[in-house]
């Protein structure tokens, strides 16, 4: 009751892996030395290995916001036509981008808690022959649901655009094939499933989309692809690195190295299963539930409350942290997280925890029922019995 540690149950920042924060205590070296060409490089190679795909992978100090200013700036010219999917604020975002760089963007925009269908995508693409890029998120965080990046790749392959993810919140929590799914360019960012703090973004960049880079006109400067590439290959930054976040990226890595991509997906796929299953049976409703992620659960309150109530006594009664709706969606939702260094213990005291929020705010759950219901996707999942022997 009267010690409350933070826990962070946010889509980023999300918690942190303790050898990778150690390791941000050693960032007293200097960026153009052969120490941290080595760190750099393995950072890289590391990357490249995680997300599964043969094409380059870049680097920036900045959100993942960066990574995707810098997708447009550098592959894009003014009035050069462009889809944009909107299915949450981060949708919005894309769409402001394009607008900021003077793209001709037709936006396919559907209801929070939906997502774009790549039916609505072909019959776009069919409408403009023309279109230049394909934006779309692969977790739209804001409501918690997922697109199917694998049938909307599909259909840009077949046409002469390139087609542009943003998936800091799906990398490490969806499974993505990069190279298989015709995906350009697809973004991330450090802290979500890499268990870092926020400053670093990751861009995967293929063949049809550095072709962009030689044609496009749109200025910038400090996100330089081609300049990033360059600069990578030497084992450096163009600019100076944010140094501690690269330290920690390297212990970040090995740790997803050593349990495996797949597994890391699998634990945030299994947590997202089990949160579904738990909110559910305390008698509460999904904000998303035809096309649900596995970064963050959107759950509406119950009925006549508010959201903000939740979010606000999870931090006044536990010290945890969870995520309000966000824009026109504040109050209506709150976001659960479990993404990264995120496990079921975690889970089960969280769910705990909600069901005291909802009893002490007149909303009545039998204690343990959320938790039960977690605690079966678990068991089904990795608890096998052991037999007993006969008498």
């Amino acid at each position: 009751m009267h010690i409350k540690k933070q826990r962070l149950l946010t889509p980023g920042p999300t918690p942190l892996y303790p050898p990778a924060l150690h390791a941000m205590m050693a960032s007293d070296i200097h960026h153009r030395t052969e120490d941290f060409r080595k760190v750099y490089l393995a950072c890289l190679a590391g990357m490249k290995e995680v997300m599964g795909t043969a094409n380059d992978v870049l680097i920036f100090s900045a959100s993942g916001t960066g990574a995707m200013d810098a997708s447009v700036s550098n592959l894009f010219s003014k009035g050069d036509k462009a889809i944009v999917c909107v299915a949450g604020k981060f949708g919005e975002r894309w769409a402001d981008i394009a607008k900021a760089y003077g793209l001709d963007a037709t936006v396919i925009t559907v209801p929070y808690g939906q997502v774009v269908s790549p039916r609505q995508v072909e019959e776009a693409l069919a409408k403009e022959p023309a279109t230049k890029g394909v934006f779309v998120q692969a977790s739209e965080s804001s409501t918690g649901a997922a697109h199917d990046l694998r049938a909307m790749g599909q259909a840009v392959a077949k046409t002469g655009a390139i087609f542009v993810v943003d998936a800091i919140t799906g990398l490490g929590t969806m499974p993505i094939d990069i190279d298989g799914w015709g995906i350009d360019v697809l973004v991330s960012g450090s802290q979500k499933a890499f268990m870092i703090p926020p400053g670093l973004a990751f861009m995967a960049i293929g063949p049809k989309a550095w072709k962009f880079a030689d044609t496009a006109t749109l200025p910038h400067y400090y996100f330089n692809l081609k300049k990033e590439k360059k600069s990578g290959d030497g084992g450096e930054s163009s600019w100076t690195a944010s140094i501690s976040l690269i330290l920690a990226l390297g212990e970040a890595l090995k740790y997803v190295q050593q349990i495996g991509m797949a597994n890391l997906v699998e634990n945030a796929q299994m947590l997202a299963k089990a949160t579904r299953a738990a909110v559910q049976a305390m008698g509460l409703e999904l904000f998303a539930p035809s096309s649900p992620g596995a970064a963050v659960t959107s759950v509406r309150p119950p009925a006549g409350m508010d959201s903000g109530v939740i979010v606000k006594e999870f931090r006044s009664r536990f010290g945890a942290v969870i995520a309000n709706g966000q824009g026109s969606m504040k109050g209506e939702l709150f976001r659960i997280a479990h993404i990264g260094y995120f496990d079921f213990p975690d889970l089960f005291a969280m769910l705990a925890c909600l069901e005291i929020i909802l009893n002490a705010n007149g909303f009545p759950v039998k204690y343990g029922t959320g938790v039960a219901a977690a605690q079966e996707v678990y068991a089904s999942a990795a608890v096998k019995p052991k037999s007993t022997a006969a008498a």
